[in-house]
């Protein structure tokens, strides 16, 4: 890949894939956690992981959200206006 905009773009890429796969097993954990607290009576250790896991899931999903759609965006940009290489 000669072209360093396109270089960068799949760089950010891949930080955004390994970020939603973070932040979406932080969900589905916080799920689970809260699954298993409900069906046990609500331990304390199983309502923190929750908690934690469920902060961390609103802390790091927005960005690589986003970013993941500008990316499209710009592909699909790329695409339609003729610089696909």
């Amino acid at each position: 890949m000669s072209d360093p905009v396109r270089a960068r773009r799949a760089r950010i890429a891949r930080r955004v894939r390994q970020a939603k796969r973070v932040g979406w097993t932080a969900l589905l954990v916080a799920i689970v956690a809260f699954g298993v607290g409900f069906a046990t009576g609500f331990p304390a250790v199983l309502v923190d992981v929750a908690v934690v896991a469920l902060v961390v899931a609103i802390v790091v999903l927005p960005v690589p959200i986003v970013l993941g759609y500008g990316i499209r965006a710009a592909e699909r940009e790329d695409r339609e206006s003729g610089h696909e290489r």
